[in-house]
């Protein structure tokens, strides 16, 4: 197949505009000063996961049992970094005091 370099050119200007928009979309999701608090930008599931060791379905579960909050763009399920680290807080804790507790009732 022959493009010859006028149609060519058109096709690369096309291809270059849609980049651009493109580019115009990530730098939105990506740009968020003024959206977040400063130390609060929004980590994505993976990242999530990755850092509390658990697996996508186990924060599924978190999510639909209201455990940790988050939100959506597009397709994709974000969480603000103080929500992530609420719920370390108040489940490591929690974790700690039941592990603490049966020592204590043989204590008694």
């Amino acid at each position: 197949m022959y493009i010859n370099n006028d149609e060519f050119e058109k096709w690369a200007t096309r291809l270059s505009k849609e980049v651009s928009e493109i580019g115009k979309g990530l730098n939105s999701l990506i740009n968020t000063t003024g959206i977040f608090d400063e130390d609060d930008n929004p980590i994505d599931n993976q990242d999530v996961s990755l850092a509390l060791n658990v697996s996508h379905r186990t924060l599924q579960r978190y999510r639909s049992s209201g455990l940790l909050p988050f939100f959506k763009i597009g397709q994709k399920i974000y969480y603000k970094t103080s929500d992530v680290r609420a719920f370390v807080f108040k489940y490591q804790q929690q974790a700690n005091f039941q592990i603490a507790e049966p020592e204590m009732k043989g204590v008694q």
